[in-house]
């Protein structure tokens, strides 16, 4: 029996397990999906040595980028990125090759792409972690200017909350949340930017999708924008994972 799994920590809002899960019971797949929770990076390569029949992983929070060191190839949008969610592990003859992708891009664009309106020329990501680094990588291929937003000023593409102005809002009409801020439980918070400075032109796409409409969505909703949570996205890079493995 072929295994699959997931690598992250920790991994209790995990959606892959059960998609995976299901999709190899409906499709009489030889196959078994299995999460490892990793308190450490450290600890991949035991996950490798453990499982002789692991053909392939998906990883998430926190080791998208820490997870490159440990890697024998990456393919170029995983490169450009500087992230991976998706490995692929080629075995031969007791050799082990892993694989580095990022399904995530093609994920976010291929979800986003249908609802860009000619006046969406520049985005604000709000996060700089791994998913961030994706979607910045997407939101280019699709032709928009981007700007990320952190707690503290990292570099020049970088400012703070605090210099979200009314300006800023005019120029910026697309914003993508990258945190888990107003992910279950605490789904009453929402990342601090000036929703009053909203108008229907704005485009506000959220990774989370649980709740199906976070706080952030529904400032948005409230003043006219257009919303999109992250499940779409979810499942198309899930699709993607699938495709890479088995290719």
């Amino acid at each position: 029996m072929k295994k699959f799994g997931l690598i992250g920590y920790p991994l209790g809002h995990s959606f892959s397990k059960n998609f995976f899960n299901e999709k190899f019971h409906s499709e009489n797949i030889d196959a078994e999906y299995v999460n490892f929770e990793i308190p450490t990076i450290e600890d991949f390569n035991k996950v490798i040595k453990a499982n002789p029949t692991l053909c392939g992983l998906n990883v998430t929070i926190p080791y998208k980028e820490q997870v490159i060191g440990y890697l024998d190839e990456l393919d170029k949008d995983a490169a450009a990125i500087g992230a991976v969610n998706v490995i692929k592990i080629e075995r031969n003859k007791g050799k082990v090759k892993l694989i580095g992708y990022n399904s995530d891009v093609m994920g976010f664009t291929q979800s986003i792409e249908s609802l860009l309106e000619p006046h969406h020329k520049k985005s604000l990501i709000l996060g700089t972690g791994g998913a961030s680094k994706a979607i910045n990588y997407g939101l280019h291929k699709l032709g928009l200017e981007t700007k990320f937003v952190s707690r503290s000023k990292r570099n020049e593409n970088t400012i703070t909350y605090d210099d979200i102005t009314p300006e800023v809002m005019k120029e910026y009409k697309v914003i993508v949340n990258c945190t888990p801020t107003g992910m279950y439980p605490k789904a009453d918070e929402c990342p601090n930017i000036p929703y009053d400075c909203l108008t229907p032109e704005h485009l506000l796409y959220d990774l989370l999708y649980n709740p199906d409409t976070t706080l952030f969505m529904k400032n948005g909703s409230d003043k006219g924008a257009i919303v999109k949570n992250g499940l779409e996205m979810l499942l198309l890079q899930a699709f993607g994972a699938w495709e890479i493995w088995n290719k």
